[in-house]
């Protein structure tokens, strides 16, 4: 059954590849990767399972708050174009 849910897992990674490559805009690649690595997350906590090694979970948790942080900085960049404190001109301030 597990490993049913491995190749599943796997064919859908593809098709969001798939999706990530041709996306129409920006919001859905950043969506598309995303769902690529949550799906890796889930990928490796049944490959964990399988080979009965628990601490492939450590990696899994790691790796999801990766992603999560990873996607919130990405869409931030291209919301602001910049990474850190954004400072507004003054012109910007005043209208």
């Amino acid at each position: 059954m597990f490993v049913v849910a491995t190749v599943s897992l796997f064919i859908a990674m593809i098709l969001v590849l798939i999706r990530l490559f041709a996306g129409p805009s920006l919001y859905d690649r950043v969506l598309a990767l995303n769902s690529f690595g949550t799906h890796t997350v889930l990928f490796i906590g049944v490959i964990g399972f399988l080979m009965g090694r628990p601490d492939f979970l450590d990696i899994a948790l790691l790796y999801a708050l990766i992603n999560f942080v990873g996607t919130i900085a990405i869409l931030k960049y291209f919301r602001y174009r910049a990474i850190g404190d954004v400072r507004r001109d003054m012109s910007e301030a005043d209208s």
